[in-house]
């Protein structure tokens, strides 16, 4: 059985997300913390470089890590996966992303453990069944992702939808959060992954033009394409807000609740770097074209319903405070 103030573990503590999550985390004063990731994660552990950890365990250590530490642990945060979304190796997600997390569902379900894990937008596809969080058996099953990663999470949320309607074990609290289009520090070792922010925050910077993507769609304008784009401390409050509201479960969406365009993202940047914009408009490549999504919007009602409270930052206010206290300094590590 899980104790009051026992451990917490994060896997993926030393991604973008989990390291932000990790960082909150030791400043409420929570823990031990234990992060669970691979050596080398986050730029070579620099996301994680300031924290004071109990452990660091990698993910093939961890089922006998837990065996060894059960009765002691508090809670699980699951967001580790392997999270490119042009990654084509079936094996290699189905076993990192669906296989480890219904492991630690089990696990979770057999110990009396609270498990939030990280599902996602991508589950959405291209956003032609909506963006509705329900997550019932049929509801999911109307859903397609567009690629190996999308389905990989996708999957797990299904299978557990199939194993609460079936009434089988399941953790004392759990929360699956379908994280949606997520900026802000920690997030520099993503290469190709990263958001547009840290993506053209070096060229706005330097007094270039930031390039975005011309519009295929005619309902679009070239940069009108929208993104729901939410600030990584937003994420993170609402993970511990899960944290501190253990009667609260259910398969929740993490956005803003509002679309916003790639164009009024780069207006923000430019904003904070007290420079008048200069956008270009450059031809999206073939192979994006046939599944790009030109709009996405996080529907917000159940997390509300549930009891969420708390205001979402605005992209100018996030993309302010990312440059202002990250990507200018010196040391843009949280």
């Amino acid at each position: 059985m899980a104790v009051g103030g026992g451990m917490i573990i994060v896997t993926g503590g030393a991604g973008f997300i989990g390291s932000n999550l990790v960082a909150a985390l030791e400043e409420r004063g929570e823990g031990p913390l234990v992060v669970c990731d691979k050596p080398g994660a986050g730029g070579n552990g620099r996301t994680i470089a300031k924290r004071r950890l109990d452990a660091v365990i990698e993910p093939a250590g961890l089922p006998a890590w837990l065996a060894e530490n059960a009765g002691t642990i508090r809670a699980i945060f699951h967001l580790g996966a392997t999270s490119s979304t042009t990654e084509t190796d079936a094996r290699l997600l189905a076993r990192n992303n669906y296989r480890f997390s219904m492991d630690l569902w089990r696990w979770c379900a057999a110990e009396d453990v609270p498990l939030i894990y990280a599902s996602s937008a991508a589950t959405y596809g291209d956003g032609s069944c909506g963006f509705d969080d329900d997550g019932s058996s049929p509801a999911l099953a109307r859903l397609k992702p567009l690629n190996g990663y999308g389905r990989s999470k996708h999957l797990v949320d299904r299978r557990i939808a199939h194993a609460l309607a079936a009434g089988g074990a399941r953790p004392p609290q759990w929360a699956g959060l379908k994280f949606f289009n997520v900026y802000g520090p920690n997030e520099y070792h993503k290469g190709g992954q990263r958001s547009v922010v840290a993506t053209v925050y070096a060229d706005a910077a330097a007094g270039r033009p930031v390039r975005l993507f011309k519009s295929c769609d005619p309902r679009y304008a070239d940069g009108g394409q929208c993104r729901d784009f939410v600030w990584v401390g937003d994420c993170v409050v609402v993970m511990l807000w899960l944290l501190d509201n253990r009667q609260v479960s259910g398969l929740f969406n993490v956005g803003t609740g509002t679309a916003r365009t790639f164009s009024d993202l780069a207006r923000a940047l430019f904003a904070a770097l007290g420079q008048a914009p200069r956008i270009e408009y450059v031809e999206m490549p073939e192979s994006m074209r046939a599944h790009y999504q030109n709009f996405t919007e996080a529907r917000m009602e159940r997390l509300r319903r549930a009891g969420y409270a708390a205001p979402f930052t605005t992209i100018e206010e996030g993309v302010g405070s990312y440059v202002r206290d990250y990507l200018s300094r010196d040391d843009p590590y949280r």
